[in-house]
């Protein structure tokens, strides 16, 4: 039976606001109230403050202002254990098992300090496993089991532990249809049955719509929307999300030369990530890839540019059969700038020159060529540097992103593959980067573009391709589409216009 509800929040934030030492304002005066027997849907753009009030509630970041209140007393978390023993367990999307470890041992780790395997806690993760209702063998090791699996048995963990609040950061970006339903069912149970607290975050409107009981929106880190889920349309809360215009981007008209097909994408898949994709790519074209984390967005990059070794299919360059590894592509003229910039775009350890020049070296170091290009691309590109031997770790964010984009900017680049060039950076640098991939597009570059900033694809994207669970399922003229309708499409409560075309 469900319990009554009770009036006053399980949880509470006053005013709560978070300011990094650089300055960033990442929270700005949040009020959010959980409370029992609710699923609270939390919803915002990639940089709208959710990862930083999951953070503080799990006890990884305080807060730098206002009020947290726990069962109505004041608290201040000094580290993510205090939470976890007042009742607050917070499932990640990518999920903080122990791959070598058992289901059981796994779930009674945290509860325990180590694992135990007495009868009695075997037989209260039994009930607890059977409550959740989709059961697993409790002695399987958690790297054999599916991630739908691995995620029941996070779930089971947070209730070991004692867990009245759950926070799920996109607990379906990796699941099937059916793993999803799976976890729709449990979360409803805990819920509406066992009298739970849920704080769900996702970027999928419809399920959403069809799982909460009450939305927040943050947007530049504020609550911008708080109502009941059923007082809302879908396109109320896309438009809360979204709730702001990129700078302009003059776009040149098309010219008749420039329409040849150059890349061609066909049957191009990779088992659990990528439906087979079809598409082809014009001379001087943007094709936007709009979806969102989780989508199979930056996955489809990776398979263009070799670096999925399952993938399959072809994919052509100007009527030739492109390799399927890296060192291949780059041959063949392809160029890759990903989203991690940190890890996968430069060197940490190398110059700005150093880092332009990774492309372009030899079997010998020009040290004097190295230079000239990098004072080019400082020139070209508004880098803000003191100068070519200036660490690339040095550099803010935004001239950080554009050397990496700078090391493809040679002779050889023939196709610009771009996931989330402008993430993490400031608007002044968001807006050079975009008026820069848009005029290498008029002279004649192709150009893929993902970003999750949909109003980046409809200011400089001559097509739009949606993708959602690995398959894209439409085509959009972003001169004919809102950044709401991207949205809608690619949270799945509302279908493209028209099919992906070759």
């Amino acid at each position: 039976m469900r319990r009554p509800m009770v009036s006053s929040p399980l949880l509470s934030l006053e005013g709560v606001g978070k300011t990094f030492p650089n300055g960033t304002v990442a929270l700005a005066h949040v009020d959010l109230a959980i409370t029992r027997g609710k699923v609270h849907g939390l919803l915002g753009a990639n940089g709208a403050g959710k990862s930083t009030l999951i953070k503080i509630l799990a006890g990884a970041l305080p807060p730098s202002g206002g009020t947290m209140r726990w069962q109505g007393e004041t608290v201040r978390w000094q580290a993510p254990r205090d939470p976890r023993r007042a009742g607050i367990a917070t499932i990640y999307q990518h999920i903080p098992l122990v791959p070598t470890l058992s289901a059981f041992e796994n779930i009674v780790l945290d509860a325990t300090g180590w694992c135990r395997n007495s009868r009695q806690d075997r037989e209260r993760v039994a009930r607890i496993v059977a409550s959740l209702g989709d059961r697993f063998d409790l002695d399987a090791l958690v790297a054999d089991l599916p991630i739908g699996a691995r995620q029941m048995v996070a779930i089971a963990q947070a209730l070991a532990g004692g867990a009245e609040l759950v926070v799920m950061d996109e607990p379906t970006a990796s699941l099937t249809g059916d793993e999803r339903e799976t976890i729709y069912a449990t979360i409803r149970r805990l819920a509406h049955e066992e009298d739970k607290a849920i704080l769900f975050v996702s970027h999928f409107l419809d399920e959403i719509v069809a799982l909460t009981d009450e939305v927040t929106v943050l947007r530049d880190g504020r609550v911008v929307l708080h109502a009941a889920t059923v007082t809302l349309e879908e396109a109320t809360i896309a438009q809360a999300i979204a709730g702001r215009a990129v700078t302009a981007i003059e776009r040149t008209p098309r010219r008749a030369g420039a329409i040849e097909p150059r890349l061609r994408v066909e049957n191009l898949a990779s088992s659990g990530k990528l439906a087979p994709a079809n598409f082809t790519l014009h001379s001087g074209e943007i094709i936007g890839i709009a979806g969102t984390l989780g989508s199979g967005r930056s996955e489809l990059l990776q398979a263009i540019f070799g670096a999925d070794p399952k993938a399959t299919g072809s994919v052509t360059l100007d009527g030739v059969p492109v390799g399927r590894f890296p060192d291949e592509t780059v041959r063949a003229g392809l160029a890759l700038v990903p989203e991690d910039r940190a890890t996968q775009g430069y060197v940490p350890q190398f110059t700005l020159a150093e880092n332009i020049a990774l492309v372009r070296r030899g079997p010998f170091i020009n040290s004097a060529a190295e230079h000239a290009a990098a004072e080019a691309a400082i020139d070209r590109l508004a880098i803000k540097a003191p100068g070519p031997d200036a660490l690339v770790t040095e550099l803010s964010g935004g001239n950080a992103q554009k050397a990496v984009l700078a090391k493809w900017l040679t002779p050889a680049t023939r196709v610009l593959l771009l996931d989330e060039p402008t993430a993490g950076i400031d608007i002044g640098a968001r807006t050079d980067i975009l008026r820069l991939v848009r005029s290498l597009a008029d002279d004649g570059l192709p150009v893929i573009l993902v970003s999750s900033e949909f109003d980046e694809l409809l200011a400089i994207a001559d097509r739009i391709l949606v993708i959602r669970d690995g398959r894209l399922v439409g085509e959009v003229d972003p001169h004919t589409t809102t950044e709401t309708d991207l949205t809608l499409m690619a949270g799945g409560t509302l279908r493209a216009p028209a099919g992906v075309a070759a």
